[in-house]
């Protein structure tokens, strides 16, 4: 059996935009040349890799999704193998894709691309944001090999390194009766309106914190956007519980907020960098890891 390279593109594109006429603009290729490629693999596995839906596209079987991952991890290794053969003796290339969850994107990734594309000038960095199911998923399927986020539901096929303990911190206006404290007691808020970071597992995170001291939140609002809730604080429409602190007090708006300690002694929210269990970093991959290791390591640019 001989599965080229382009044969692996012709079955991952369509699985990427759900739609074979819509993979063959994209590859500029005819749609009966993709088509016939499919049709074929298929007869030379055994297997059915797509559920074709009438004017509706095409989706992946449960074998195919199995072979798509696979494939794109090979097709990532060719395109580095290409790229390095063509500059051999020159440093590190390649383009890597990295995952992160928005919070932690928000406040660490735009240092931690800017100093890595200085130190590795050849490697092309593309960036994915979305919530821990999607974080997940992504290095599952292979979209994304490596990604900054929460130890939250790990499943067995993912690993994941330990970079900080962030510990929540309470987020009040500025103009609050309990702004000026060191810090402050969940009970001092429980009936005040509460503002929900609400994000898959992120929300079960936060609404342990009030279980683990015997209080119940008054969730006025649900939003998955921190920029949001900063907003709203500022604005008195509540308060609200981060990990990741901003490194202003200031809002879009202009609105002002104050970020408070609290008291109890509560559970920090574990920050790691996920990977496949079963996957190898490629060259490029490893630098970016590596980098990030360092930075959030004693001394390094993110260290407490």
């Amino acid at each position: 059996m001989d599965l080229s390279l382009r044969i692996l593109r012709y079955v991952v594109e369509p699985a990427d935009c759900g739609s074979i006429t819509e993979a063959a603009k994209r590859m500029n290729v005819s749609q009966p040349s993709i088509s016939a490629a499919l049709a074929q693999t298929e007869a030379q596995l055994g297997i059915q890799l797509f559920v074709r839906h009438h004017a509706r596209g095409v989706t992946l079987s449960a074998a195919g999704q199995r072979f798509v991952n696979d494939a794109r991890l090979l097709l990532n290794h060719a395109r580095d193998f290409a790229q390095n053969a063509q500059s051999l003796g020159d440093a590190l290339r390649g383009e890597i894709v990295v995952g992160s969850f928005p919070t932690l994107a928000i406040r660490f990734m735009p240092s931690l691309l800017s100093g890595f594309s200085r130190r590795y000038p050849g490697i092309s960095v593309k960036l994915e944001e979305g919530d821990q199911q999607e974080m997940i998923s992504h290095l599952i399927s292979g979209r994304t090999e490596l990604a900054l986020s929460y130890h939250f539901a790990v499943p067995d096929e993912i690993t994941g390194e330990k970079l900080a303990d962030l510990p929540p911190y309470a987020l009040v206006s500025a103009n609050h009766p309990l702004a000026g404290r060191k810090d402050i007691s969940l009970a001092e808020l429980e009936d005040e309106p509460f503002i929900l970071l609400d994000l898959p597992h992120s929300r079960d995170y936060f609404f342990s914190l009030f279980e683990i001291c015997g209080l119940s939140p008054q969730v006025a609002f649900r939003t998955r956007s921190s920029e949001l809730i900063r907003g709203l604080v500022g604005h008195n429409q509540g308060y609200s519980l981060h990990n990741v602190l901003p490194r202003t007090t200031v809002g879009y708006d202009g609105s002002k907020i104050a970020i408070l300690p609290i008291s109890e002694p509560l559970p920090p929210a574990t920050v790691t960098f996920l990977r496949l269990a079963r996957h190898e970093f490629r060259p490029a991959v490893q630098a970016f890891a590596d980098y990030m290791r360092k930075a959030f390591a004693t001394g390094g640019m993110f260290a407490p």
